[in-house]
C-alpha cells in the first residue's frame, strides 16, 4: 500500500480544519491553520474565488477528511465500510467506531505517541504489546478489556515515557491509562461522541453506498 510522504499541513489546509497530524504542534501558533495567509486551500491560485462544491464534492470532502485523520487509504476505508454495513445499528456510528478502535489511534489517544503518524510508527516497529503479545499491525482492532502496554525493554519504555511524561495525560472515558506502568486498558468500545473532529457521517454513507 502507498503512503503519503508530503507536507501534512497541506492536508489540513485542503480540508479547512486541524486534523492534528503534527500532534501538539497543531495547538500552537506554528500551525499553518493559525496563519491567515496559509489557512486557505493549497495551490498557486487558492486566492481566486472557487466554485461552490456540489453534492458529490461535499460528500467527497467528508470522506477525505476522515481518511486523512485516521491515516487510511481508499481500499482499507472501504473494508471498514463493508464491516460497518454488516454491523447492527447505525452504519455511520459503526464505521467511526471501527476507525477509533484501530491500534495506532488507541496508542495516540493513550498518549504513547505525539501524533497519529508517530503512533503508527511505534506500532510498526514493535514497541506496542496487546495482552502481552507484540502486535505490529496499526490496523489491529482492539476489543473491550484489551491491555495495551509498551515493549518490556528500557529503550522502548524510555522512548514512550518521554512522550507521556510523569503525570500522564487525560484520556477519553473509553480508555484507562496508568502512567507509572505505561499500561492502557480499553474499558469500553468507543462511541460516536468520542470522535474528536466534526464529521457528518451520513454524507459518507451516502457516497459509499452508491
Amino acid at each position: 500500500m502507498g503512503r503519503y510522504i508530503g507536507p501534512v499541513c497541506r492536508l489540513c489546509r485542503r480540508e479547512g480544519l486541524k486534523l492534528m497530524l503534527k500532534g501538539a504542534r497543531c495547538e500552537t501558533a506554528k500551525c499553518a491553520m493559525e496563519r491567515q495567509w496559509r489557512s486557505s486551500p493549497p495551490g498557486m491560485h487558492s486566492w481566486r474565488r472557487r466554485r461552490k462544491a456540489g453534492d458529490y464534492g461535499v460528500r467527497l470532502r467528508e470522506k477525505q477528511k476522515v481518511k486523512r485523520y485516521y491515516g487510511v487509504y481508499e481500499r482499507q476505508f472501504m473494508i471498514y465500510f463493508r464491516m460497518a454495513e454488516r454491523a447492527r445499528g447505525n452504519t455511520g456510528d459503526a464505521l467511526l467506531s471501527l476507525l477509533e478502535r484501530r491500534l495506532d489511534n488507541v496508542v495516540w489517544k493513550l498518549g504513547f505517541g505525539p501524533s497519529h503518524r508517530a503512533s503508527r510508527q511505534a506500532v510498526s516497529h514493535g514497541h506496542i504489546y496487546v495482552n502481552g503479545r507484540r502486535v505490529n499491525r496499526p490496523s489491529y482492532l482492539v476489543q473491550q478489556g484489551d491491555r495495551v502496554t509498551v515493549k518490556p525493554s528500557e529503550r522502548s519504555k524510555n522512548h514512550i515515557r518521554a512522550v507521556v511524561g510523569d503525570d500522564g495525560m487525560t484520556v477519553q472515558p473509553w480508555l484507562q491509562m496508568d502512567a507509572s506502568t505505561l499500561e492502557g486498558t480499553i474499558v469500553a468500545l468507543p462511541t460516536r461522541e468520542d470522535v474528536q473532529i466534526p464529521v457528518e457521517e451520513q454524507l459518507i454513507i451516502e457516497m459509499c453506498s452508491r
